[in-house]
């Protein structure tokens, strides 16, 4: 879920919070997969300022030329055969 989410606008910086409410996942669940991506080097982070007083900074996560790769090769192998076609890549 996590690697579809990330494909469907993968040139772009996505923080967990946004990135969970697209899954679902809680963020006890969702920010182990986020780091493991980014300690094989799947995932790029970076702090992004805080967009007003008293807001902290966010981690953005956004997928690289490899996390894109494999994250295609995951999804697609995960989709039922015949069933659903994938959306990403369309460029």
């Amino acid at each position: 879920m996590v690697l579809a989410a990330l494909l469907e606008e993968p040139a772009q910086w996505r923080h967990g919070y946004d990135l969970s409410g697209h899954t679902g996942l809680k963020s006890g669940t969702l920010y182990p997969i986020l780091i493991r991506l980014a300690e094989h080097s799947l995932l790029e982070t970076r702090w992004d300022e805080p967009s007003g007083p008293g807001r902290p900074p966010r981690h953005m996560y956004r997928l690289t030329a490899a996390g894109q790769r494999v994250a295609r090769e995951k999804v697609t192998a995960a989709l039922p055969r015949g069933r659903l076609k994938p959306v990403y890549g369309a460029r």
